[in-house]
């Protein structure tokens, strides 16, 4: 199981890389894995400013819709645009072109109450 040590995590399966204040988003491989195939990403919230944990958009698997949670407040604004034409990217590649979105970070605090590798590969018993 891929978990790079430079990622923070989310008990929801998101990860969360940091540069400044612009993060980028997506899912773990332990989630895409738990998921299945992946069918289609929807996030409509793209210029909304949404808290930590709100719902941003959906993932569909074959087998099942599941919710996005943001992992820190913030405004998103990025979609990953090549995601409605290779939504298996967060399949095969879900830490570098299976991003979903970036967002302005405006409570860094939140960046505090996530988890590192360590604390999510003990989460997902790896």
């Amino acid at each position: 199981m891929n978990i790079p040590n430079e990622l923070k995590y989310t008990k929801d399966h998101e990860w969360i890389s940091i540069d400044g204040e612009i993060a980028t988003v997506g899912i773990t491989d332990f989630a895409q894995r738990e998921l299945g195939d992946i069918v289609y990403v929807e996030v409509e919230t793209v210029g909304e400013t949404l808290d930590a944990d709100a719902v941003f958009g959906t993932v569909e698997a074959v087998k099942t819709v599941s919710d996005l949670f943001l992992p820190v407040s913030g405004e998103i604004i990025e979609f990953n645009d090549s995601l409605e034409d290779t939504p298996e990217c967060v399949n095969s590649d879900p830490y570098s072109k299976g991003w979903m979105i970036k967002l302005k970070v405006n409570k860094p605090d939140d960046l505090n109450d996530l988890l590192d590798s360590n604390q999510y590969k003990d989460l997902i018993g790896e």
